[in-house]
């Protein structure tokens, strides 16, 4: 990496430091323990997890814990998008955790792994052509790495440093109340998936970087992290089949910088008061980045005399808030009760396709004492398509065609219910309302150029197995 990464790195180490010396209160007594590494398929712990209880654990008391995972799904658009049809595929998630205080004595130094096996279609990529990508298991079929590095703490979880190949979703950008869906964007929004190279370190593609986590006290926390700014790496297709098995560990591509601040109220275990948190953040990127509408001599790309490659653009940067709060909440529980969310991020216009993004929704968790792991959410989205691609579309209508689509937004309604049948075993039915898919037409650039999309109905049925 470049020097002013390795700088800005020792800077995060330092200031950890620095802050782990301010306060010393423990972090155990925390209603939501969020430092534990998370599940991609559900968001929790793969540490504290319920199970079937199939998989064995034979060194777990010498600090290695193997998980394994299956989602499998039906997914169908009744209407809209390019076509209608059904799909079905699946992920296989196995993973690792080692404690390696327990296993060889190096204090409170921990390792993380897991690998997915990816098959079956996708219906946002063959069906849809949409920004909202309906599954957030869809992906080209593989069998590929995510996530491995260590992480190290010091005092009483005051600070965390992981190290390796790392995803950013977990932890930015993020909403403890947006786990009961299945779409993509609820986890990882599609202003950060579409706007950044390979779209950014998440599902299916973690990056090679160091996240640092400082909790200033029980209620302030600050995250910084650097990341590998193109983790396919640079190139035509899709970045998934230049970055097929999740093993090209890129150290050498332009960095991304992502930082968030984030505050909490009535977070401890116990505390009858509603929880409730807001972060704000940001990423800036330092690679070069195409116009949405220019090309590099200066002309519309969809002029015939345009040179074919866009003007490429210094840098990137974008910012996000997030509030979640609970509204109420079941007696003698913590996490039982009615959540909501609220997300909105911005961006520039004249290098990013998505430059103003947001999302909402409630989440119903464990209302029914019979039913205490059960969850229901109800969630909208907005992505609006940048003001410089609007003029491309312009462009083409009065160079090329005239009835050429000009695409606007999209817009999503989703709402899922989670049953869960046993302890490790889920069933989810979902409904999907896409308004104006890909913001009501195909990307210019794509193999559908110039197609107007209608608003497109989707149904699913996911069903979750930890073994």
């Amino acid at each position: 990496m470049a020097s002013g990464t390795l700088r800005f790195l020792v800077a995060l180490v330092v200031g950890g430091y620095l802050l782990a010396a301010v306060q010393a209160a423990a972090q155990e007594d925390k209603k939501t323990d969020d430092d534990k590494p998370a599940d991609p398929d559900t968001g929790e712990s793969t540490i504290e997890e319920k199970t079937l209880g199939l998989l064995p654990n034979p060194l777990q008391k010498y600090g290695v814990k193997f998980a394994a995972t299956y989602i499998g799904e039906v997914l169908g658009n009744t209407s809209g998008g390019v076509k209608q049809g059904t799909i079905y595929e699946g992920r296989l998630n196995l993973a690792v955790d080692v404690d390696l205080e327990k296993l060889v004595g190096l204090d409170k130094l921990t390792f993380h792994a897991n690998m997915f096996q990816i098959h079956g279609n996708g219906l946002s990529r063959d069906n849809l052509q949409n920004f909202f990508v309906v599954s957030g298991i869809e992906a080209l079929p593989s069998t590929r790495l995510y996530e491995a590095y260590f992480e190290k703490q010091w005092g009483d979880k005051k600070v965390s440093l992981k190290l390796g190949q790392l995803a950013a979703d977990s932890e930015f950008f993020n909403s403890k109340y947006t786990d009961v869906f299945t779409n993509a964007s609820m986890g990882w929004p599609a202003i950060t998936s579409l706007d950044l190279p390979s779209g950014g370190p998440s599902p299916p593609l973690a990056a090679m970087g160091a996240r640092l986590l400082v909790n200033v006290t029980e209620q302030l926390s600050v995250l910084g992290g650097i990341f590998d700014g193109d983790q396919a790496g640079p190139g035509p297709g899709d970045p998934q089949e230049r970055n097929r098995y999740g093993v090209n560990f890129r150290v050498n591509d332009p960095p991304l910088l992502l930082g968030q601040i984030q505050y909490a109220w009535n977070n401890k275990k116990g505390d009858p008061n509603p929880a409730g948190q807001i972060k704000l953040g940001g990423w800036r990127h330092l690679g070069s980045f195409a116009d949405q509408r220019f090309a590099s001599n200066g002309v519309s790309l969809a002029s015939p005399a345009s040179s074919g490659a866009p003007l490429l653009l210094s840098g990137d940067i974008g910012g996000w808030a997030v509030i979640e709060q609970k509204i109420y909440r079941v007696p003698h529980s913590d996490d039982r009760g009615i959540g909501i969310f609220a997300r909105v991020s911005g961006a520039p216009a004249d290098r990013n396709l998505i430059d103003l993004y947001a999302d909402s929704g409630v989440e119903f968790i464990g209302l029914d004492d019979h039913r205490p792991d059960d969850k229901f959410g109800i969630a909208a989205g907005y992505a609006h398509v940048s003001k410089r691609a609007q003029a491309l579309d312009a462009d083409y209508r009065a160079l090329i065609a005239p009835d050429w689509p000009v695409r606007s937004f999209e817009g999503l309604l989703s709402a899922v219910y989670q049953y869960q049948v046993r302890d490790g075993w889920t069933v989810q039915p979902n409904f999907q309302y896409i308004v104006h898919p890909g913001g009501g037409a195909t990307l210019p650039s794509g193999p559908f150029a110039g197609r107007a999309l209608k608003n497109a109905t989707v149904f699913g049925l996911r069903t979750t197995l930890k073994f």
